[in-house]
């Protein structure tokens, strides 16, 4: 595969050291990813999305859902467990694990939940009042000129 070096990008830039970032951690992605644990992410409204997290054997007090510095970390630790036990087969993994997905501007996660084995956790996008589209209304030079009047005699 081939190695891209972005250190030009910084230097002829300035203020887009996200998309930058954003750029690198794409193309140096590791191939040996972790698979560990298993997740689905759905797109359940036009922005609303839930990310649903395999966690068989894990209790909600052993799992931790932060969002910090623009990425969703999902992370677990299982308690120790107790003496004596005796297994033929184990093929349920319960290791410690930690989960990264990055967010994108205006994305917040509105809650988790877990269930069945499942965790569930919601996020909605918000787009600001000051980045979505508005209609301008197109007025005549007279109605103007009306506007300009009233705002200088109140």
């Amino acid at each position: 595969m081939r190695s891209f070096d972005l250190a030009p990008l910084y230097r002829a830039t300035v203020g887009f050291d996200r998309i930058a970032d954003l750029m690198d951690r794409a193309l140096s992605a590791d191939v040996a990813q972790p698979t560990y644990p298993p997740y689905n992410i759905e797109k359940t409204a036009e922005d609303a999305y839930r990310i649903s997290v395999a966690v068989a054997g894990f209790t909600p007090d052993e799992l931790s859902v932060e969002v910090k510095e623009g990425a969703l970390h999902v992370t677990a630790r299982k308690a120790p467990e107790a003496e004596g036990k005796t297994y033929l087969h184990r093929g349920i993994a319960t290791r410690a694990f930690e989960r990264r997905f990055a967010l994108a501007d205006h994305v917040r996660v509105t809650g988790a939940t877990h269930e069945h084995g499942m965790l569930h956790i919601d996020l909605i996008r918000e787009t600001p009042e000051a980045l979505k589209p508005r209609r301008i209304e197109i007025g005549r030079p007279a109605d103007l000129e009306t506007k300009a009047l009233e705002s200088t005699t109140v």
